[in-house]
């Protein structure tokens, strides 16, 4: 059987059952009887807009044989995201972006070193913005992977119906008219990173020296975002044996944003970090942070008084940037000279090479006090507090604290004792920390309404049990 038959029984398939959510068409492969080379492609912000070309493989050989692909012309004088797309309705069909279909390879062959682009669409023309990835090689097929995972459950990565490509992203504009060819377009499953096995340490800082942004540690100050629509980067909440931690993916830069209620760390003397990334990190390869106060009115640019700085972080900074390790970086704010005012700060931004970060333990400290106070930063006792809120719905924290360290077990369990879920299960030193439920089984599945316990274990022995309830 033939592509095009494939294909008729596709379409006939999703016109019969016009409630069923089906796959995308691909592979976009643009050969006659397959997909693509029949589309509608509608070319954009291209000067001209000359239209795109379905042609004879430039190079059939390496990794790329086939017989026809797309070719785009980016004009010297059209803008850096100049770009073509599919037509909405048709053509690539209607689909949300989910762990089966996330990561989309693309093969490229260009004259230059530049970022290609690929985003879709909704039928209301909704998108979220194109993630962006650079050809290595120039003259010869290489293939790049787009890692769509973090957009999973967004509203404008559901139900979209188009796919947009920019061959020739250069903000720095182009030199030449580029000739540059696309080919074998292909989703499949969800690329999970590689991640830490065990949990960034544990912050001994004293509370009462600490500003917290993010710590199962530290009670946290309101944060608007941790990925801003401006900028680009990924972001999920994911755990490390049962800590919680933010895993940054396709990470150029990330806005932190607490704009609604500023900080004030006059009196904070360092910001600390941890970040684990599988990715290279020797020279050239650097990590950075930027701080932004908003000055004394405390609006962004309300009077020319606004202030920021950078601290690049690389394999020769106190500690290195290093690869598949927990870097803990204790950056003195002396660092960021250009920080001049520190009451209404507004922004933490972090970005660079490596482009897979793990981060957690966001805090500004003041090292006078960090290892004093009325309270010790290690408890004193075993205790397993009760959940807030309760009843809930649907999600409530638990905090706990060791007094010493010792293999950890926290579980859910349903009235006739009968295991839910085990929220923690592994060794942790002896410090507090705070855990969430969401109601949910082994699976994922939520939970009826009811009473449910909570217990924890330390090395094999019954610390205490407390009953929640669900309500929905």
């Amino acid at each position: 059987m033939d592509k095009r038959v494939i294909r008729l029984l596709t379409l006939a398939v999703a016109i019969a059952l016009p409630g069923l959510s089906y796959a995308q068409l691909n592979p976009i492969d643009f050969e006659p009887g397959g997909y693509g080379a029949d589309w509608t492609w509608t070319v954009f912000e291209n000067e001209t807009n000359p239209p795109v070309e379905i042609i004879d493989n430039p190079s059939a050989s390496g990794i790329n044989t086939s017989a026809t692909v797309m070719q785009f012309t980016a004009l010297v004088e059209g803008n850096p995201w100049a770009g073509c797309e599919s037509q909405h309705g048709s053509d690539i069909g209607t689909f949300s972006i989910d762990a089966t279909n996330c990561t989309v390879k693309v093969m490229v062959y260009k004259p230059v070193i530049s970022n290609v682009g690929v985003k879709f669409a909704r039928p209301d023309g909704g998108a979220d913005p194109e993630l962006l990835v650079a050809n290595t090689v120039v003259n010869q097929w290489e293939e790049l992977t787009f890692d769509f995972s973090g957009r999973i459950g967004l509203p404008n990565s559901t139900d979209v119906d188009q796919i947009i490509f920019f061959p020739d992203f250069d903000l720095e504009g182009r030199t030449q008219d580029n000739v540059c060819y696309l080919d074998n377009i292909t989703f499949s499953e969800q690329i999970i990173p590689e991640g830490p096995e065990n949990p960034a340490p544990v912050p001994t800082e004293w509370a009462g020296s600490v500003i917290s942004l993010f710590s199962n540690v530290y009670d946290d100050e309101p944060v608007d975002t941790w990925s801003a629509p401006w900028d680009v980067a990924d972001v999920q909440d994911v755990q490390i044996d049962g800590d919680d931690v933010k895993l940054y993916t396709n990470l150029e830069y990330a806005g932190i944003e607490f704009t609604t209620n500023t900080l004030d760390i006059t009196e904070m003397t360092h910001f600390h970090i941890d970040i684990w990334t599988p990715d290279p990190t020797e020279l050239p390869n650097i990590f950075w942070v930027k701080l932004v106060d908003f000055g004394a009115n405390g609006v962004w640019d309300g009077g020319g008084d606004d202030v920021e700085d950078t601290v690049n972080i690389d394999a020769n900074y106190d500690p290195p940037l290093e690869t598949s390790t927990w870097v803990c970086l204790d950056i003195p704010m002396s660092e960021f000279e250009l920080l001049t005012t520190r009451e209404h700060l507004a922004q933490l931004l972090i970005g660079g090479d490596p482009n897979t970060v793990y981060v957690d333990n966001v805090y500004w400290y003041d090292e006078a006090l960090a290892g004093v106070g009325d309270t010790p930063a290690v408890p004193t006792a075993y205790l397993l507090e009760q959940n807030y809120p309760n009843p809930f719905n649907p999600t409530t924290t638990i905090n706990y604290s060791l007094a010493v360290p010792g293999q950890v077990s926290l579980a859910v369990y349903d009235l006739g004792g009968r295991l839910v879920k085990t929220l923690v299960d592994g060794d942790r030193a002896a410090n507090r920390y705070q855990v969430n439920w969401n109601g949910t089984d082994y699976n994922e599945t939520p939970v009826a309404s009811g009473v449910y316990f909570y217990q924890l274990t330390v090395d094999n022995q019954t610390i205490d049990t407390k009953r929640m309830m669900l309500m929905k």
